[in-house]
Formats: structure tokens, sequence, C-alpha cells
């Protein structure tokens, strides 16, 4: 470090914000080459800068010796890294489906989130009514209508033949709509 990069810092050390920022200016590059490096995201490298500039600035008059600016400039980067990262893990824990689904998909011209909901609440309540159906019902009408197999996979898993299972899943469908609601059935 230069003698005038030490007098930048012990002016800045006594608030001299210009002396600061020219302080930024020489150094700025080498904290976003850091952390890009750590992050391989300028994006993100770039957010991590100004928090550690602005970590540095809260925290000048703690430096006790300015020829050590650079080095204490570069663990304030790596602790915002750390930071950064453990924030990162910590909103992952408490929603990973907002940490996995990108923002693009969120306004997509798919189902709104009213009708996602609509739909999981039918889905919910048809799948209620198929588990309260006798078992001899139920596992053909599960094999069929949700996992989609044919009669002969399911004849064959169930060890039935095919007469036998059209007869179940006619049953078995006429028992479902019994106990659906009038709506869902139309």
């Amino acid at each position: 470090m230069s003698d005038h990069e030490a007098a930048l810092v012990a002016a800045a050390r006594g608030g001299d914000r210009p002396a600061f920022e020219e302080l930024v200016r020489r150094t700025s590059r080498l904290v976003f080459a850091r952390l890009y490096l750590d992050t391989g995201c300028a994006e993100r490298a770039e957010d991590l800068v100004q928090e550690t500039f602005l970590s540095a600035y809260r925290s000048l008059a703690k430096l006790a010796d300015p020829a050590g600016f650079r080095s204490w400039l570069l663990s304030i980067a790596h602790n915002a890294l750390i930071d950064d990262a453990r924030r990162a893990t910590r909103l992952k824990r408490m929603n990973p489906l907002l940490m996995s689904v990108p923002l693009d998909a969120v306004t997509s011209a798919g189902p709104s989130p009213v009708e996602i909901v609509e739909r999981e609440e039918l889905r919910q309540r048809v799948l209620a009514a198929l588990r309260s159906l006798p078992e001899e019902y139920r596992l053909p009408l599960t094999l069929r209508y949700i996992t989609g197999a044919d009669a002969d996979d399911i004849g064959r898993q169930l060890g039935l033949s095919n007469g036998s299972l059209r007869g179940l899943l006619y049953r078995g469908l006429k028992l479902l709509r019994d106990r659906l609601p009038r709506e869902l059935v139309g």
C-alpha cells in the first residue's frame, strides 16, 4: 500500500467521505474480482461489493493499521459472501418452492394461482372419495385413471380377466360418482 493510500485510509477513518470514495475507486475492481471468482455470477458479485463497502465504511474506525486496508477489506468481502450464502440457505429451507421456481415461470401464461388451488382442492376431493371405496374398486380405478395403466397391464398386475376388470371399473366409477358432490359429477 502506498503512502497516499495510507493517508486516504487515515482521512476516511476521520470521516472524510471523498477519501473513502477514492479508496472505493481504487479497490472496487479487486473486491469485485475476488467475489466474482467465488460466486461465478457478476450480478451477485456486484451486490456483495456494495455490501462489502457499506460494512467497511461503517466499521472503518475499527481498522487498527491503515497499511492493512486491502486485506481487511477482502476479509470483509469474504464475510459478506459467507453471510449471503447463509441467507440463501435459510431462504431455501424456509420456502424451497420459492427458490426453485424461476420468476418468469410465476408470471407465465399457464393457469393462475387461483386455478391451481382450485384444481388441487378438486383433486383432493376426488382422492378422498376414491380412498373411501372398497379395495376391490379402489385399486383398479387408481391404476387405470391415476397411473394411466391399460386394461391388459392392470389385469396382469391384479390377476383379473378383461371382463372382470371392466366390471370392477364400471361399478367402481358408479360408486365414485355417487360419493362425489353433484357439482363435480356434472
